[in-house]
């Protein structure tokens, strides 16, 4: 039994569970019908899901997914990648470009996403040489595009902000006909699966990890640490590509200035929360998603707590500072030294009764 704490302490999902635990139990002392959810008719006439809970994890959709990227650079490069919101608007914009240039049907939207993911990629692996190859701190590497990405974007639809309309991007974005489950969630869970299934049948993780917490090591083991830091980009590159896509979906147009903006500071926070080290080496995927949905849950939660749009952040901010603070190393062992020293003493106590 103490050992089974002691090992659960220990996870890297212990914060991200028990922050989520807190949030769950705080919105039903609030309201006891927060996480309710009913079926209602949308506009299309089709029979969803609704509620609060619906809306935590469709809302969470795109920087679940980007998490997803940013989790594998985080433990492999020691760093994050910072312009992952202006990549997603890069790839939104070429999205919306091919789709104007034809006429909106399956196989277009497919290509349209394959040339999204081409050129999401490539500036992907643009961040990704500056780092793994000329050494540069990946925060700084990804400066270049932070600053100049949504600028790209601007040239790409020359300036404009152009809608696209289709029943096809309707049900990307939103709901499949006959499917009561916002299509973003789904394809978040099937994504997520696949990275998972990835890292699982082979050694991609594992070597991942080795690359993040000693390099060298890595490299006298055989392991490529300049082809796996390019691989993380690339993930990362396909990841952004995917929620640039379904956030055009959701809106129906391509604004450069204010896709996912802001969006890179919560998949950072995302992946700190779910037990990923900054500093690189351990990782945890299943972590960073949870953390994308405590994320989002908070937002609902104050805007439901009536909370002024302007206030949020300010909020959020600190909530969020004393969840990274308790999933700090230094609190961590604080807590297993004190359940010790209890556990410790309640043995004694049971010893010293059996002796009387």
């Amino acid at each position: 039994m103490g050992n089974g704490i002691r090992k659960f302490m220990k996870s890297q999902l212990v914060i991200p569970l028990l922050s989520l635990l807190l949030l769950v139990i705080f919105n039903l002392i609030r309201d006891v019908g927060f996480f309710s959810i009913s079926i209602t008719t949308n506009n299309q006439g089709h029979r969803v899901l609704s509620g609060n809970l619906i809306s935590i994890f469709n809302g969470a959709s795109a920087i679940a997914i980007i998490s997803i990227g940013m989790t594998l650079i985080t433990s492999c490069c020691k760093g994050q990648d910072i312009s992952v919101a202006a990549l997603a608007a890069i790839a939104g914009s070429v999205f919306v470009s091919v789709l104007r240039s034809h006429e909106i049907t399956i196989p277009v939207i497919i290509l349209a996403f394959v040339f999204s993911c081409l050129v999401s990629v490539l500036f992907s692996l643009f961040n990704g040489v500056l780092v793994a190859v000329f050494k540069i701190q990946p925060m700084i590497a990804t400066l270049i595009l932070f600053s100049a990405g949504r600028s790209i974007a601007y040239w790409i639809n020359g300036g404009a902000t152009p809608t696209v309309s289709s029943p096809l991007l309707a049900s990307i974005g939103g709901f499949i006909p006959g499917i009561p489950i916002p299509t973003p969630i789904i394809i978040m869970v099937i994504f997520l699966v696949l990275i998972s299934l990835v890292l699982k049948l082979t050694n991609l993780g594992l070597y991942t990890q080795v690359v993040g917490i000693n390099e060298r090591t890595a490299h006298l083991n055989g392991i490529n640490p300049v082809l796996m830091k390019l691989t993380a980009f690339i993930i990362s590159g396909v990841c952004v590509a995917m929620a640039g896509c379904i956030t055009v979906c959701r809106i129906g147009l391509i604004n450069h200035e204010t896709l996912l903006l802001d969006a890179e500071m919560d998949v950072i926070l995302a992946v700190a929360i779910g037990g990923t080290s900054l500093g690189g080496g351990r990782f945890s995927l299943f972590g960073s998603v949870i953390g994308a949905y405590i994320i989002q849950a908070l937002t609902v939660t104050l805007y439901a707590m009536k909370v002024p749009s302007a206030a949020v952040k300010a909020y959020k901010a600190v909530v969020i500072i004393l969840i990274v603070m308790i999933n700090s190393p230094v609190v961590k062992d604080f807590f297993i030294k004190l359940y010790r020293k209890l556990f410790k003493k309640q043995v004694e106590t049971k010893i010293s009764i059996k002796a009387s």
